[in-house]
């Protein structure tokens, strides 16, 4: 629906006028062939009743109708119009152009967000707030707040139901895999293969780390130590089949030659630039795996890789 035109100072030009409403044109479009504008909601509603124009009767269709020339558009911004809050007490007369952002700001906008001052906070309309009550409202609020929290609580256990079925059927299919391994060497290679690109896709989930004090490893960490790490290295996603043995060469027992004993640690403390190391989430921690580090010394390499823990000097 178009501007009613008494809002305006002045004279309006006819041609500014929308034919169906009577108003002055409101985001307008105009017709293919007779160039007649109407405002966008009236010629919408008209169109969708009987596909003519209102004026000259002439077919027209939703798609055919388009924005009407600049002049035109021109000449409406240059309208100087009273505020839509004028009735409450807005006393301002500006551009047409100028109108959808003076309402934003309008403080007599009776539909102005404003925040409660009586204690609970909540923004609510301007012409509300004289029957706000804090109580009320923070009781509805609670109790739509309630209902949420069930529904997500439910559609979580529903999600795990799924996720535990994923897993069920998961394991099955490894311990399917598993079998034909024993049996099939064309299998046993697949198997492999399938692995092998597990721990691939996880490495490059893993954000990179960078080791700026070699002398904080912990070479010998304690079971408590271990499992936090564990723990990490699980929730990261990190494929079952490899978790232990990386846990195991968490430890220098398990470590290869290079790194076997702190005279060839230090020894070999320049070798350790070459390792590509990614972060152990939330841990001082690094890993350095065997698929990143094909590059490095056989003698500083263990498969399907190392968990280095430190005292501090991670990035």
């Amino acid at each position: 629906m178009g501007f009613e035109i008494k809002r305006f100072q002045g004279d309006v030009d006819e041609e500014l006028i929308c034919p169906i409403c009577s108003g002055v044109l409101e985001d307008p479009l105009q017709a293919p062939a007779c160039e007649h504008a109407f405002c966008r909601v009236c010629i919408t509603e008209w169109i969708s009743r009987q596909p003519t124009c209102p004026v000259d009767r002439q077919a027209v269709t939703a798609c055919q109708l388009r924005p009407v020339p600049r002049i035109l558009r021109n000449l409406l911004s240059r309208l100087c119009t009273s505020c839509d809050n004028s009735p409450h007490g807005c006393n301002a007369v500006l551009k047409l152009d100028s109108l959808a952002s003076h309402l934003v700001e309008c403080e007599f906008n009776p539909k102005r967000p404003m925040p409660c001052e009586a204690g609970c906070g909540l923004v609510i309309p301007k012409d509300e707030l004289a029957d706000h009550n804090c109580v009320r409202e923070l009781r509805a609020l609670i109790t739509s707040q309630q209902g949420k929290l069930t529904d997500y609580q439910q559609e979580l256990a529903e999600q795990r139901l799924i996720i535990n079925e994923h897993k069920r059927e998961l394991a099955l299919l490894k311990e399917f895999m598993r079998a034909m391994r024993v049996s099939n060497p064309t299998m046993r290679a697949l198997a492999d293969q399938m692995e092998r690109d597990e721990v691939v896709r996880w490495a490059g989930s893993l954000a990179r780390a960078r080791v700026t004090r070699w002398g904080g490893m912990i070479s010998t960490p304690d079971d408590v130590l271990q499992m936090m790490i564990k723990r990490s290295l699980s929730e990261s996603g990190c494929p079952p089949h490899i978790i232990d043995d990386l846990m195991e060469n968490c430890h220098e027992r398990r470590w290869p030659p290079g790194l076997s004993s702190l005279e060839t640690r230090q020894n070999n403390r320049r070798l350790y630039e070459k390792y590509v190391c990614k972060r152990v989430p939330g841990k001082q921690a690094v890993l350095v795996l065997q698929c990143d580090n094909t590059h490095v010394d056989e003698h500083m390499m263990v498969e399907p890789g190392l968990v280095m823990i430190f005292a501090h000097g991670i990035e």
